[in-house]
């Protein structure tokens, strides 16, 4: 319990800064707006880029842990596409929730609760759910966007028109940078690497604390269908499809196991939220979702890691 509080207080922390600076005005009417711009274009882009320079080809050798944290991606991030939704309902706002039913809050709090729970040896495995989560997920719920803010136009043009989208859009070309210059295997040079790492830090508090401002600016919002649907998807069906496939269906060490069941246990992250900022589109539904599932998640993790010490792999 106490490794479960240690990750998820400061959380709440960050969150009931935002809506206290908000509500005594201390960052001013543009601040949740510099704040979620600063985090888009700056900060999240440095932390994709650092992560996956971070990538080593044998990590990714890993076939059946890859598969299960990517089933345990897909099935959720699907639920939102077979939701019967009103005829002029945007695709947009489909993926956004859609990606809400799966971005587990991996960087922020998955690496450092797998630490405590599972020892050092499950860093690499975590790293790599932070990067399926992160870089995959994120890119794939991007190119949907794009296609819908084209659609309506002739077929080669939405082609055209998204792909110079994507070319532009700092959360996908970030990662994808790291990934090629970790294929060179050359080191990034000691003050860049320093800078992009103070700067990628920023990411997780400045988001947690711009959801603090919105809710507090946004009062309440988010339909409790939705955002109990995409709660449930997250701690309910990402975990127990993660959990089969790694316990019954691929052969894997059992700290690898665990890890990625922990990581898909995970609350929400504020990925969807600084989409549907970024995009222009009610975000209400994911700052709530984002909230009330880490709250949820003090209890649903605190059973988890009590059956991981059941197992016998807690760790010391």
């Amino acid at each position: 319990m106490l490794a479960v509080i240690n990750a998820t207080l400061p959380v709440f922390a960050l969150i009931l800064a935002g809506w206290l600076s908000a509500r005594r005005q201390l960052l001013g009417p543009a601040g949740g707006d510099v704040l979620n711009r600063f985090v888009i274009y700056l900060a999240l882009p440095a932390l994709l880029f650092h992560a996956m320079t971070q990538v080593q080809p044998e990590q990714l050798a890993h076939g059946g842990y890859v598969l299960s944290v990517i089933a345990g991606i897909v099935v959720p991030f699907a639920i939102a596409f077979c939701v019967k939704r009103p005829r002029d309902a945007r695709r947009t706002d489909v993926a956004i929730e859609a990606l809400a039913n799966a971005y587990a809050n991996s960087g922020f709090m998955g690496i450092p609760l797998c630490l405590v729970v599972l020892g050092p040896e499950s860093l690499a495995p975590a790293i790599i759910a932070v990067l399926m989560t992160a870089c995959v997920l994120f890119g794939v719920t991007i190119t949907l966007i794009e296609f819908d803010q084209h659609q309506g136009q002739h077929p080669l043009r939405t082609v055209l028109k998204t792909g110079r989208a994507l070319l532009r859009n700092p959360l996908l070309i970030a990662p994808v940078l790291g990934l090629a210059w970790s294929f060179t295997g050359v080191p990034l040079p000691q003050a860049a690497d320093r800078f992009i790492v103070l700067l990628g830090n920023a990411a997780s508090p400045c988001a947690l604390v711009a959801i603090g401002l919105f809710l507090a600016q946004a009062g309440a919002g988010g339909a409790p269908a939705t955002v109990a649907r995409i709660v449930f998807a997250k701690l309910a069906v990402q975990p127990v499809v993660t959990a089969v496939l790694v316990l019954y269906v691929f052969d894997m060490p059992p700290v690898w196991a665990w890890t990625a069941i922990l990581m898909g246990a995970l609350p929400i992250g504020t990925g969807p939220f600084m989409l549907a900022q970024m995009y222009r589109r009610d975000a209400q539904a994911a700052s709530r979702a984002i909230l009330v599932s880490t709250v949820i998640s003090v209890l649903t993790i605190s059973l988890l890691i009590a059956l991981i010490q059941h197992q016998g792999m807690l760790r010391p």
